[in-house]
Parts: C-alpha cells; structure tokens; sequence
C-alpha cells in the first residue's frame, strides 16, 4: 500500500497575488545562425494522403479539399511565391494553374505582427529581431482555391524578448 502524500507537497507550483501560476521565465536558446531554420516538420505524407484518395476516386464534398478562405487567397495574391509546381487539383481539368506558396508567421513575442503573411526579406529581418518565433509555408492555388500546409520551422536568434507595443495608428 503506498503511504499518502502529505499535504505540503501538492501545491509545489509558485502561485502569485491574483491566484494564477506565474509563467516561467523564458529560456535563452543558443543559436548559431537566426536565419536557419530548425524544429522544421513537413507535410508531404499529409498531402500524399489526400491526393491519393482525390485520385483513387475518394468521394470528396468541393468544399473539403479545395476549401481557402478569401483571407488566404488575398495573402497569395500580394506575398504569394510562385513555385513552378502545378495544382494536383486544376490538373485533373483543362485548367493548369501554378502553386503560390504563402509564409505566415506566428509567436508570443511578435505582438501585433503575429499571424501576418510575409515576404521572404522580411523575414529574414524578423529572425533578428525576435528570440523566438514559427513559421507556417502554405502552398494555394488561385483558381480552384486548393491549399494544404508544406512545412512549418522555427526562427529567431534566441534571445527572449519582451512583446513589442502595439503601434498607436493601429487600430483595436
């Protein structure tokens, strides 16, 4: 039979003034080159996946595959990066069209630039800026709205950061 625990060691989490755990300190990551990408995952099984039931005769709803939001199709259209690749969904009918590939960035220290589409410069920029922050590629094509997640890697130089202020011309 196990003995009990005693009751000094269930609340070992440092609780500040409001009740709340205090979030840890952030850790100092060294990193030899920001600009590197690391923690890096690929889609690529995901997406063999579904276009092999797309061509094996899979029953799918229009919507379940080819299913980008206008937000997303707005971002291909001003920061999208052609890729020479040709649509697996436009090229089923007459219609060829080529992928864009379209780079999101997302993390706690990036304020109000968190969820924004960018361009390959700027984000270059940013991997000095920031300690810490991921970076989603999206492949979409314009025509018949099919978009799927490529790739998503982690940037930055490792060094934490407090979250920038908002600027005052943006609006809540």
């Amino acid at each position: 039979m196990a003995a009990p625990r005693s009751s000094s060691s269930r609340g070992s989490r440092v609780v500040g003034q409001s009740g709340r755990p205090k979030p840890e300190k952030a850790v100092r990551e060294d990193v030899a080159d920001p600009t590197a990408p690391r923690r890096v995952v690929q889609y690529a099984l995901q997406k063999r996946a579904i276009l092999q039931g797309l061509y094996g005769g899979q029953v799918f709803n229009g919507f379940d595959i080819c299913d980008a939001d206008p937000y997303l199709l707005r971002a291909a259209k001003f920061h999208g990066v052609e890729t020479g690749n040709i649509c697996p969904v436009c090229r089923l009918s007459d219609g060829r069209e080529n992928l864009l590939h379209v780079t999101y960035i997302y993390g706690d220290q990036l304020g109000h630039l968190a969820g924004s589409a960018v361009d390959q410069e700027r984000l270059q920029a940013l991997a000095f800026e920031f300690g810490e922050f991921r970076v989603y590629v999206v492949e979409v094509c314009r025509s018949c709205h099919w978009n799927h997640l490529v790739s998503s890697y982690v940037l930055g130089d490792g060094v934490p950061r407090r979250v920038p202020p908002k600027p005052r011309d943006l609006l809540d």
